[in-house]
């Protein structure tokens, strides 16, 4: 159940909004909501609301948004992040099948890789933004977003004929985030982990605890996830992460929108749905790559889309006015010229930057970085201009470090 105290952080803009904006209501769990394996150490930790992402209970708040980003850029965060669920693909035509759902050139991958892709339909559509794990010769896991991936998998294995199991393992993530996180990691599994290059992961071990470890994360910091192989363990290694930190200042926290934002990351299913294809949304035409004979669902659609061309696109603005309060209740109209002609889906302040970053979709035509747009925002139009993406930190130089 939501802390009323937080309805107020969670409203995006100040001001008479209107009777709905602002109010908090009760949420009731049930047992249709998947509780995760650190589930009663979240509420230990002072968690005070959840939301629900692949039907889990996902922490959204502990205190205050703007006091844990700042302890996330200077110390070390812990996000149980379970809901990212995974679809195992495993048996011999693995790579082959895996190969299907993307159009990311996967021939090079190596065991123990990570690729950030988008599984896309037959029309192009993005069904999903996972990071994929090569955690095996003949084994891949697609850490999802919010969706319903696994389905989508099923149904293509039905009718590719190849000779691969699929489904959901007992794996649940924690992300551990921050400059600190090195130092947790080293204490935790020792050099060789703690040194894993950007975007790979690696098998490991702590207190007969089973996990695969990667350099990834949701923020574009220094960060590592946590897949915990066996979820009877949850607690156990939730406090066995915890003791490893207590001296770098460690601290359960929400996954950090602000941060996100700053690093031009992606929230699937509000920022872009299946209705989207890669090249309408910028960064991702980066993971079509289709110059090569793979054989991929989506092919087709996306070489007729990319030989047409595009006539939207999701881009970055800077919002003009006051600092944005926590995230939107709603997709708040974009104008120009005084029309509408798209919206904004997300919405922040950055305490670092000192701007309001955004993210709207617009005809291709005020896509073009510097066009201004108007944001109508329930405290009146607001000016945006379109910018170029990642807010901060463009070469990935400080999740590299």
């Amino acid at each position: 159940m939501e802390d009323p105290n937080n309805a107020r952080k969670r409203s995006s803009a100040d001001g008479d909004a209107g009777i709905e904006h602002g109010r908090s209501f009760p949420f009731y769990f049930a047992t249709w909501y998947k509780k995760s394996p650190y589930f009663r150490r979240t509420v230990g930790a002072g968690c005070t609301s959840w939301d629900v992402y692949n039907h889990m209970l996902i922490p959204t708040m502990y205190d205050d948004d703007v006091e844990e980003y700042w302890h996330l850029l200077r110390n070390v965060t812990l996000w149980d992040v379970a809901v990212e669920r995974q679809v195992e693909i495993a048996g011999p035509d693995a790579a082959r099948f895996t190969q299907l759902l993307t159009p990311r050139d996967l021939s090079g991958l190596r065991i123990g890789q990570c690729k950030y892709v988008t599984v896309c339909a037959p029309d192009g559509g993005i069904v999903n933004d996972p990071v994929l794990l090569r955690v095996g010769e003949d084994r891949f896991w697609l850490s999802l977003a919010d969706s319903d991936a696994l389905l989508y998998a099923l149904g293509v294995m039905a009718f590719a004929g190849m000779d691969v199991t699929i489904r959901e393992p007992d794996v649940s993530p924690l992300q551990l985030q921050g400059p600190k996180s090195k130092e947790v990691i080293r204490e935790l599994f020792g050099d060789e982990v703690m040194n894993l290059k950007y975007y790979w992961c690696a098998e490991a071990e702590v207190d007969g605890i089973p996990l695969v470890v990667s350099r990834t994360g949701w923020t574009g910091e220094v960060g590592y996830e946590l897949y915990l192989c066996d979820s009877d363990r949850g607690e156990d290694l939730w406090d066995r992460v915890m003791e490893a930190g207590a001296e770098h200042g460690i601290r359960a926290t929400a996954p950090s929108d602000q941060r996100r934002m700053e690093a031009g990351i992606l929230n699937y299913g509000n920022d872009m749905d299946i209705t989207n294809n890669p090249f309408e949304v910028t960064g991702l035409e980066r993971l079509v790559e289709l110059d090569n004979d793979n054989e991929v669902v989506s092919r087709a659609a996306l070489e007729r889309i990319s030989r047409a061309g595009v006539g939207r696109k999701l881009v970055g603005v800077t919002i003009d006015g006051d600092p944005l309060s926590m995230w939107l209740e709603d997709f708040w109209p974009v104008s120009h010229d005084g029309r509408v002609v798209g919206r904004l889906v997300s919405a922040a302040h950055s305490p670092r930057l000192d701007i309001n970053m955004g993210y709207v979709w617009v005809p291709i035509e005020l896509a073009e970085v510097g066009t201004v747009v108007g944001i109508e925002a329930p405290d009146g139009t607001r000016a945006a201009s379109v910018t170029s993406l990642p807010f901060l930190d463009p070469t990935k130089d400080i999740p590299k470090s």
